[in-house]
């Protein structure tokens, strides 16, 4: 279940967001403290503030598994170029247990990071679900993670 995504803002976008405002704070104590610090803070949705991710565009995801002999979830990095100001955002998920990158954009680029959302999984892991968009939806990414940081 999304909140603010696509479908759910287009229909009533104030009231998408009052229920993901409800949403975490009903789930504040089980969810990762930095992804919480993120989706509740004031800036991260003005589109006037340096470190939101609304309208970047993508520089790179990397994703690392550990070069030792333990098991060790693997890591994504994804760098953005922020939109409204000079500058790099990053986004660091340290233990990954899925993800899934869905492109579709008929050759023209991810384009914009158009809206994203935190949530928990079912077991409590952390859901970062992020959606890309130009002229058309050009791509959907879903990863799963401890947390994230965000930089």
């Amino acid at each position: 279940m999304s909140f603010i995504l696509a479908a759910e803002r287009d229909d009533d976008c104030s009231g998408a967001f009052r229920r993901y405002r409800e949403y975490l704070l009903s789930t504040k104590t089980s969810f990762p403290p930095n992804a919480y610090a993120l989706a509740t803070s004031d800036w991260y949705f003005d589109f006037t503030s340096r470190g939101c991710p609304h309208d970047a565009l993508l520089q790179s995801i990397t994703i690392s598994d550990s070069s030792s002999t333990e098991h060790v979830p693997p890591s994504i990095t994804i760098r953005l170029r922020a939109a409204k100001h000079p500058g790099v955002i990053q986004f660091y998920y340290p233990h990954v247990f899925s993800y899934q990158l869905t492109y579709d954009g008929q050759n023209y680029g991810h384009q914009d990071w158009r809206y994203d959302e935190f949530r928990l999984a079912d077991n409590g892991h952390l859901i970062h679900e992020i959606e890309w968009c130009g002229a058309i939806d050009t791509g959907r990414w879903l990863i799963e993670a401890t947390d994230v940081i965000h930089s």
